[in-house]
């Protein structure tokens, strides 16, 4: 492999170029630490970069290769930890002035399963205030900007991973998704990103949200994206939510095709529409689906009524009642975030559900999903009604609040859902910023998610940021 161009190459390459002693792992390692140095100053992506323990790692990579042992399917590869997710040893901020000094004392499992793939851990990812917001800044960390416009967000709450991966900082960076935070920024950025069914990949600490968490990753091809998935996901204990179930081989998935595939069309929800642009890009590739033999119908809005009530319940409602840990004084909470202080407030100005009435609204849009799937095998919709907002603001405007809930309304029902889901960016608006497509598939389904995400990668040209 050409040491020149290592940066742009995908994770797969890497490994493969590494375990064949093409390249070093920790020239590979250099080479990313090098364009973090150029790069990071003017997109601000990391809440800790840790460096001298990523080239450890890449050590440690090289001397298995010189014993004639195999590192695993991620050999060498630099990833990045969203600042929600524990890496053992090392500060675990969740982006907030009242955890800066935290330090996590153990790896979640998606850390400790990429470190056995062989994977070398940089930093954190910089994120929102206990990712509760779908842009990128917080009043730790400050602002992340967009690598393909430096006054836009990257969005959030995964801002640096995403940000990172638009900008070729890293090749892999893993985040998590609540309510779109995972394919939020990846439709800003440009990049592809993916949540698998709920309980699939293990969430260990729990969320402050745990009934919507989600932990996946950002990549710039959908074949690193399965691979990635391949490694963090599986049973395990710590997490009560964790399934007991076989994983699939999501690489076989990929050269499926998806000839005869029964694709369904949703462009709007009812209760919020897209931009023109939006809706443009995403009609021109579910056509090319359709072209490469797909069968795809448009549907109604798949939900009877706004699902928002029962997911601001369980998130911020959630997020609340860790705030009131953190924050138990006036002069704490005047450290949280304006925003998160008020999305909180919010929810406890009202009477708060019984348990079992939060469970049935969550049933409810759990079963109108399922419905969906018995006439399709995958549902795509615009993953966002708009491109990247401007830096500074926390909703586009004509959007009534300043939640996320108010503007994200295709992604967060299928966190209350526990559906697979994923972003694939195609095409730009007419500023030039990046159009997402969100895949949503049946229970089961992150494998046909993948297939028809890596039949789009191989029928449209995706673009590259300034910075890339």
């Amino acid at each position: 492999m050409d040491l020149s161009r290592v940066t742009h190459a995908g994770a797969s390459e890497i490994a493969a170029a590494v375990r064949r002693r093409e390249i070093t792992a920790v020239a590979v390692m250099h080479a990313f630490l090098d364009r973090i140095e150029r790069l990071e100053p003017r997109l601000n992506t990391f809440a800790t970069l840790t460096a001298d323990a990523a080239l450890q790692a890449a050590h440690h990579v090289d001397r298995l290769i010189a014993g004639a042992r195999d590192p695993g399917p991620l050999a060498g590869v630099p990833v990045s930890v969203k600042d929600l997710i524990a890496v053992g040893g090392v500060r675990q901020t969740f982006g907030s002035r009242l955890l800066a000094d935290n330090v996590a004392p153990h790896d979640a499992p998606s850390v400790e399963r990429l470190r056995h793939a062989g994977a070398c851990i940089v930093g954190k990812s910089t994120t929102s205030e206990l990712g509760s917001k779908a842009v990128g800044d917080s009043p730790l960390t400050g602002i992340t900007r967009n690598p393909w416009n430096l006054e836009r967000t990257p969005g959030g709450s995964s801002a640096g991973a995403a940000a990172q991966v638009a900008a070729r900082m890293l090749p892999v960076a893993l985040g998590t998704d609540g309510g779109g935070s995972i394919r939020i920024p990846a439709s800003f950025c440009g990049v592809f990103g993916i949540k698998a069914r709920f309980g699939r990949v293990p969430v260990w600490p729990p969320s402050a949200a745990p009934a919507l968490a989600h932990v996946g990753p950002i990549t710039h091809s959908v074949h690193d994206a399965a691979l990635v998935l391949s490694v963090i996901a599986g049973h395990d204990a710590r997490d009560e939510a964790s399934l007991r179930l076989p994983v699939p081989d999501y690489l076989a998935s990929l050269g499926l095709g998806i000839a005869g595939l029964r694709i369904g069309w949703c462009p709007s929800f009812g209760y919020g529409s897209a931009d023109s642009d939006v809706v443009e890009a995403c009609r021109q590739a579910v056509a090319q689906l359709e072209a490469e033999g797909a069968r795809v119908r448009t549907m109604d809005p798949p939900f009877a009524r706004d699902p928002a009530p029962a997911w601001s319940r369980l998130f911020y409602g959630r997020i609340g009642q860790r705030l009131a840990e953190l924050a138990p004084t006036p002069e704490r909470l005047a450290l949280v975030d304006p925003p998160l202080r008020r999305a909180v407030a919010d929810q406890q100005a009202f009477a708060a559900p019984r348990e079992e009435e939060l469970t049935a609204l969550q049933e409810e849009t759990r079963v109108q999903a399922d419905a969906v799937f018995r006439t399709v095998d995958v549902l795509v919709t615009p993953t966002l009604p708009v491109t990247a907002l401007p830096v500074g603001i926390d909703a586009p405007s004509g959007h009534a609040g300043s939640n996320a809930v108010d503007w994200s309304f295709f992604t967060y029902p299928f966190n209350l859902t526990g559906h697979p889901a994923a972003s694939f960016p195609v095409g730009l608006d007419r500023q030039g910023l990046p159009i997402g497509l969100q895949i949503v598939g049946p229970p089961d389904g992150e494998a046909v998610i993948l297939r028809v995400a890596s039949a789009l990668e191989r029928l449209l040209p995706i673009a590259q940021p300034p910075l890339a």
